[in-house]
């Protein structure tokens, strides 16, 4: 394992539901990140293909016009956008935490994948609990993807957005040894509605995760223009004090910040070098599933079993959960040569 790892975290704003042309961007974005030098880029959460702000800003019945535009521009994770960026990570040798509105029949969830240097995709996850609105628009996911993931430079795992808060999806995150987490979040901060909407609490939920889990935390947001605003009929005022919310940084085990913060709506990605020891640095200091814990009095189980919604025995398994999407690893990579 090397004693250092270059990661990048991004903070951009997509071509607001357009499947096609955030594909591309992404794929820019993975080769800037490979000339950076990183080993590993993270996307904020739903980055494909935006999140959904309208579930926010719009009552019920405004949000017509723009749901069924979205379920067409979300995810089939085995479609030919998911097989370029697959193909994009193995060319430039990178792994890559992606953020995907995903679309499987006629629901939709808010997932995360993980794709390694090769172009396979080694976790497939999907939010366990839609946040508030969200549940209007989005499905549940199941215990199957709360996993950790081994790779060359650390395990890496990840969260979207209010899953920060749920105190035990983190244990189950913190008892799996992580050590470096992506913590995926979007672009909308509202301060006259609630503090905990807000992009400060964004950061301070990110940042109590590193020091709780003793580990790094690279938070990946979406920035909204005004001109993305306009677009989609977003009132400004939702974005914090303008246009932006971007919060894009990276923290260590301790909590310190790694990175210094873009401006708020400055598109762009930031790059830290992460050092393993830190992690056991920390954990000297408190290791939460270690010598802090006290399993005696406190015991956490975590059912990892992928859920459907039916069991054809006559049928060959379906893609019903993210745990039986397994067809990821046979999907034939076309040549980056």
């Amino acid at each position: 394992m090397p004693d250092s790892t270059r990661i990048a975290t991004v903070q951009a704003e997509p071509v607001w539901f357009d499947l096609a042309a955030t594909t591309d961007k992404t794929l820019d974005l993975i080769a800037d990140a490979a000339r950076g030098g990183a080993q590993l880029v993270a996307f904020p959460e739903t980055w494909l293909p935006g999140y959904p702000l309208f579930l926010w800003s719009h009552t019920p019945a405004d949000q017509v016009s723009f749901v069924a535009g979205y379920h067409l521009n979300s995810v089939d994770v085995n479609g030919a956008e998911i097989q370029r960026i697959r193909q994009s990570a193995r060319a430039n040798q990178i792994w890559v935490v992606l953020g995907i509105s995903e679309r499987l029949h006629g629901t939709l969830y808010i997932s995360q994948l993980i794709i390694d240097d090769e172009g396979v995709v080694r976790l497939h996850r999907r939010k366990l609990k839609p946040t508030h609105v969200e549940r209007s628009l989005f499905g549940e996911g199941d215990g199957s993807g709360l996993q950790v993931v081994e790779t060359p430079f650390g395990r890496v795992g990840g969260l979207n957005c209010w899953e920060h808060l749920q105190p035990l999806v983190k244990f189950a995150m913190y008892a799996q040894n992580e050590q470096i987490h992506v913590a995926s979040w979007p672009c909308f901060s509202i301060p006259a509605h609630h503090y905990t909407l807000t992009s400060d609490a964004s950061l301070a939920a990110s940042q109590t995760y590193a020091m709780e889990g003793g580990c790094f935390v690279l938070v990946a947001n979406q920035v909204m223009t005004a001109v993305g605003a306009q677009r989609l009929g977003v009132p400004v005022e939702i974005l914090a004090a303008g246009a932006g919310a971007g919060v894009a940084r990276v923290y260590g085990p301790d909590g310190s910040p790694l990175t210094e913060l873009l401006d708020a709506d400055q598109e762009g990605l930031v790059f830290a070098d992460l050092n393993l020891a830190a992690v056991a640095a920390a954990k000297a200091y408190a290791d939460p599933v270690g010598h802090y814990a006290r399993p005696d009095v406190f015991r956490l189980t975590v059912d990892r079993s992928a859920r459907v919604p039916a069991h054809l025995t006559d049928a060959e398994p379906t893609a019903g959960s993210a745990a039986a999407s397994a067809a990821f690893t046979d999907l034939p990579l076309a040549s980056t040569s």
